[in-house]
């Protein structure tokens, strides 16, 4: 089968859609099948060599929605040559373009990645208004005209109907996963990370690996850390990921005025070896996120035998609790520090039980193999004429 991707950015700094199309891609590769990448790339970026899957950069762009007049041209050329086009996220250029170029024409499948969650409706109300303005005329008509809308959970698929009263979709849920590292590697790869970071050698680890975004709840975290941090002077936490809004010396300044300032560290964006190696170096993982559509570190995480702290705002955590591979609470800092006493309240053996519950729940939920699978099958089924019934909302906005 013939697979074309749109993407905004193969930028790895884009976070789980971009990985996600990245480690799925590659598998489906390995299984014979050909996967290609369009992006709004300049040509120019580094990181396109390192991507891994052939990538079309249809770029630059040099505006904030991600304009480019190639884009609708190339699609118009070339989308018919593939057996089936996928478009990832929404809200900008790369959306549109691909409803104008494909509706009517070549059959397509759409992954929103979570970006109708009603969240950010209540969020940001104001940018909510302007995403009004157009709903109607672009991403509502990319939703309707799909073969399908793909959701990675039934609590995203839920929620993605109460953002607008004008949604129509054929909806499919499918299996998302992430590829781990090899655990007959893990005393390699922690050995790696701490001896990139010696301080933190012997310590008892506390993990978040996300982007640094005010959505990820990263200043409750800190205060509910330092609520408990005097429980025992080994436990420490590192905040990883690329900070995209500048909020990383706000964030610094609050762990400073709550005296825990020496005990967070904050090694930026990890990625291959540091990336699992700061995995397998730690204890816990958490991520007290207000809104997170599926959560790839959460799995990267779990595939690594690593029990998982994570907000009820993280549409995976039915099946977390459900495992019994972590502890889930509100998305608020008392729920987070809920989250960090249960886990400091386990005893060894409960703790090394909630690693193998863990590594369990990846293994049964959240495999590589499982996402190639589940796109696969999704395919070959619209192909077939299996289109499941279209749903319209008209949940008041």
């Amino acid at each position: 089968m013939n697979i074309l991707h749109i993407l905004p950015s193969v930028n790895p700094a884009g976070g789980g859609p971009v990985e996600g199309v990245r480690q799925r891609g590659l598998r489906l590769r390995e299984m014979g099948h050909s996967v290609e990448v369009v992006s709004l790339d300049d040509p120019a970026n580094p990181f396109l060599a390192s991507y891994g899957l052939p990538t079309h950069a249809l770029g630059p762009v040099k505006n904030f929605y991600g304009y480019s007049p190639r884009l609708v041209p190339w699609l118009k050329r070339n989308g018919g040559n593939y057996d089936a086009v996928v478009v990832n996220g929404l809200w900008q250029y790369h959306s549109f373009g691909a409803w104008r170029a494909l509706h009517g024409r070549v059959p397509y499948f759409v992954f929103t990645h979570g970006m109708l969650d009603p969240w950010f409706k209540h969020s940001y109300p104001l940018k909510h208004l302007k995403k009004w303005l157009y709903w109607p005329w672009s991403d509502y008509r990319l939703l309707r005209d799909a073969e399908a809308v793909l959701f990675t959970s039934e609590e995203e698929r839920r929620l993605s109907r109460e953002s607008f009263w004008l949604y129509s979709a054929r909806e499919e849920v499918v299996a998302y996963g992430t590829k781990t590292a090899d655990q007959r590697d893990s005393e390699r790869l922690r050995e790696h990370f701490l001896n990139a970071h010696s301080a933190l050698r012997g310590k008892r680890l506390v993990l978040f690996l996300s982007r640094i975004h005010v959505k990820k709840g990263c200043d409750q975290l800190i205060e509910a850390f330092a609520r408990v941090a005097m429980r025992d002077p080994d436990l420490h936490l590192v905040i990883a990921g690329p900070d995209q809004t500048g909020w990383v010396s706000h964030l610094k300044a609050q762990a400073g005025r709550l005296g825990v300032a020496d005990r967070i560290s904050w090694p930026g964006l990890l990625q291959g070896d540091m990336k699992w190696g700061a995995f397998y170096a730690s204890e816990v993982f958490v991520l007290p996120s207000h809104q997170e559509n599926f959560g790839i570190a959460v799995a990267e995480a779990l595939g690594c035998g690593l029990p998982v702290l994570i907000s009820d705002k993280v549409n995976i955590w039915r099946e977390v609790e459900a495992d019994a591979a972590g502890f889930v609470a509100p998305d608020t800092m008392n729920g987070t520090c809920e989250l960090l006493t249960r886990w400091l309240a386990l005893t060894p053996a409960q703790r090394l039980a909630m690693r193998l519950h863990a590594r369990a729940s990846f293994d049964r939920r959240f495999t590589i193999d499982a996402m190639a699978h589940g796109l696969l099958d999704v395919i070959r089924r619209h192909q077939a004429g299996g289109n499941p019934a279209r749903i319209d909302s008209r949940a008041k906005a």
